[in-house]
């Protein structure tokens, strides 16, 4: 029997821009998906999981030369915005051969994921689960996928917490976002929304929250090089507010939750993944419980049970 494991990923900045050729700042975490994998002679795939994986194994089958037995344990949260379903991809497909790596790996599980799910997902997610490294967030350029780990400093915590309201991207409007980026690069004579000026999408808000992330991102990792929290938590701030009003991807329990998190003694606070739902995540400073303030001014707002976990910068996908 072999193990193999891969990560969910926070994204600490840098969200709908994947799938523009843009520039991200993913975290590979420490919560993951394991796979415990005996090989068949009979070309059959079998996976046990707590979550029906038969769309993902369909879509898998021809990849496989020779059978296997799959077990699937997680503590990737479901729904949350972290990555569960690309963390899941990755193992799988590092069950089914290990001898994928690098950006080969991570570029079929993104074309796994499209197979599987339906949804037009950028790379970011499968590129932070198989190329993290353990203290550190990526740099991530998904033009020409280059990764630069970049240190997360000493002295501050990364906080996640989930809304209660499951994301799901299939029935939201992840899709027809995407359209609309694609739209107004063409419209603007250029390859994708990567190579547009501020000038040129200033009347377009969908493509104005791209260009500004961009910038945002190569910020955030000037600051986390200097250890300026500071200033990293007010980029945090500033691109859940391009999310929330010209991308039009968070909702009032996420907007909530940035504000509980600031209140609490956050730098800075911000929806993480695509939005919809699912999670914010808090850059706080080390040993600072915001999780009860947070969770009890969250419950008396909305009725909801919110969860609260810490996270540390895990390494990236392998064989165990």
């Amino acid at each position: 029997m072999t193990v193999v494991r891969a990560p969910g990923r926070v994204n600490l900045i840098g969200d709908h821009t994947d799938y523009q050729d843009g520039l991200c700042l993913p975290m590979a975490i420490d919560r993951e998906v394991r796979i415990e994998v005996t090989p068949r002679v009979d070309g059959e795939i079998r996976v046990v999981s707590e979550h029906d994986p038969s769309a993902y194994v369909a879509a898998i089958r021809d990849r496989v030369t020779t059978g296997i037995d799959a077990t699937v344990t997680s503590t990737v949260p479901v729904g949350s915005g972290l990555s569960s379903s690309a963390a899941f991809s990755v193992a799988l497909l590092l069950a089914a051969d290990p001898t994928l790596h690098g950006r080969d790996l991570a570029l079929a599980a993104q074309e796994l994921e499209h197979r599987a799910s339906g949804v037009p997902c950028g790379v970011m997610d499968q590129m932070a689960s198989v190329f993290g490294v353990a203290g550190h967030a990526l740099l991530l350029d998904c033009r020409d996928l280059t990764v630069e780990p970049i240190p997360i400093p000493a002295g501050v915590d990364l906080v996640v917490i989930h809304s209660g309201l499951p994301r799901r991207l299939e029935s939201s409007a992840y899709a027809k976002r995407r359209a609309a980026c694609e739209a107004a690069a063409a419209a603007l004579g250029v390859a994708t929304l990567r190579d547009a000026t501020e000038a040129q999408v200033s009347a377009n808000p969908l493509a104005r929250h791209v260009v500004s992330e961009n910038e945002r991102v190569r910020a955030s990792a000037d600051a986390l090089r200097a250890g300026d929290n500071a200033r990293f938590g007010d980029l945090m701030l500033a691109g859940h507010a391009s999310l929330r009003d010209d991308f039009g991807v968070s909702t009032l329990e996420l907007d909530l939750l940035v504000t509980l998190c600031t209140d609490a003694g956050a730098y800075g606070a911000r929806l993480t993944g695509a939005g919809f739902g699912g999670c914010v995540v808090a850059l706080v400073p080390a040993g600072t419980d915001i999780a009860g303030p947070v969770a009890a001014g969250y419950r008396a707002r909305t009725g909801l049970d919110p969860q609260v976990f810490t996270v540390t910068a895990a390494d990236g996908a392998g064989v165990m």
